[in-house]
């Protein structure tokens, strides 16, 4: 299936890319060590250290998924191998709690990588689709490239340290990243969804994957996207939602566990009510 580039449920008119204005008096306090927020049409409501290069843990996710529907049918079946299971497991990841000879489509395999944030799926995927890690993580890295994402490296799929912290990026093209990926409805689809069920069939076990991103029950008219942690990076949450006709997308990088979710929920209220003032 390949990307629709500008096409989905609201359309990017202006990517990220404006200059920040100043920081109005009444913008919500943000305490995470970058943020950014951005409205569709290139309005930049936040800035914060937003061009600083630093690791963002499972926000590379999403780049893992915007490569995987690129490559890949959602008919697709990958097979999960005894590798993929003991690499989230050695690493101390967050797994899908995907077991070795499964058989799963990759429309399922994205919901594992993006609602428990499957390390055992993002290995799956760059593995099938790279082929092999290695040019997997190539190809995420071609694809920043021609996104404009200066000043992001992926050294894996996951986000996880090794090797190098995951690599980095910054709040700026986080916020690039997730206005491309959302133009594409199978992705939107997957990030808004609050828990995605499999059956249990001749070749999988049931599974009930749970969205790590609390935002989606504390705020209406949320598109998701991504949460992440590991120490390096601290505690990440990509985000977007509709406001008052257009989208708003959403950095929070090393912020609290909870507090960015909050944060979230007023950034996402003070961009609208700016938009809705004109």
């Amino acid at each position: 299936m390949r990307i629709a580039g500008f096409m989905g449920s609201v359309v990017v008119t202006v990517l990220v890319g404006v200059a920040t204005p100043a920081v109005a008096a009444d913008a919500p306090a943000v305490a995470a060590e970058a943020a950014y927020v951005v409205d569709s049409a290139g309005n930049v409501h936040v800035g914060k250290r937003q061009t600083r290069r630093m690791p963002v843990a499972s926000l590379v996710k999403v780049m893992t998924a915007y490569v995987v529907l690129r490559e890949a049918r959602l008919g697709d079946t990958v097979r999960i191998s005894a590798a993929d299971v003991s690499y989230a497991a050695r690493n101390g990841a967050a797994t899908a709690g995907l077991r070795k000879g499964e058989r799963l489509t990759v429309r399922d395999l994205l919901y594992a990588l993006m609602l428990p944030s499957g390390a055992d799926a993002a290995n799956a995927l760059a593995r099938r689709y790279g082929p092999g890690k290695t040019a997997f993580v190539a190809k995420m890295n071609r694809t920043a490239r021609s996104l404009g994402l200066d000043d992001t490296r992926y050294t894996n799929a996951d986000g996880m340290p090794t090797p190098r912290n995951g690599g980095y990026s910054t709040a700026a093209d986080q916020a690039k990243l997730a206005q491309r990926a959302l133009a594409d409805d199978t992705f939107t689809t997957v990030v808004r969804r609050t828990v995605h069920r499999v059956a249990k069939t001749k070749v999988h076990r049931a599974h009930t994957w749970t969205n790590t991103n609390k935002l989606l029950k504390r705020a209406d008219g949320v598109l998701g996207v991504k949460t992440g942690y590991t120490r390096a990076a601290g505690y990440c949450l990509l985000f977007a939602g509709e406001r008052s006709g257009e989208q708003v997308v959403g950095v929070l990088l090393n912020d609290g566990s909870e507090r960015r979710f909050t944060t979230a929920e007023r950034l996402l209220d003070y961009a609208g009510d700016r938009i809705a003032l004109g």
